[in-house]
């Protein structure tokens, strides 16, 4: 049962990461197509927001499986 609820906290985990990604990209792609000429600043600051998120969720992921454990 324990097993069961930490795949279920993992696959959130992993979801609510696709979807902040998702939202990161689409934010500056909109933000490259209004002013290509700061792509280069947009573009850095995307990558740093999408490590972040994905940190984030590599965290959650592993705090979920350390659930698994009963003792």
């Amino acid at each position: 049962m324990v097993g069961s609820i930490a795949a279920i906290g993992a696959g959130l985990a992993v979801i609510g990461a696709g979807i902040g990604i998702g939202n990161v990209g689409g934010k500056a792609m909109e933000g490259i197509a209004r002013q290509p000429e700061a792509s280069g600043k947009i573009q850095t600051a995307m990558i740093i927001a999408a490590a972040l998120v994905e940190g984030v969720a590599l965290f959650a992921v592993v705090v979920a499986l350390l659930g698994n454990n009963p003792q």
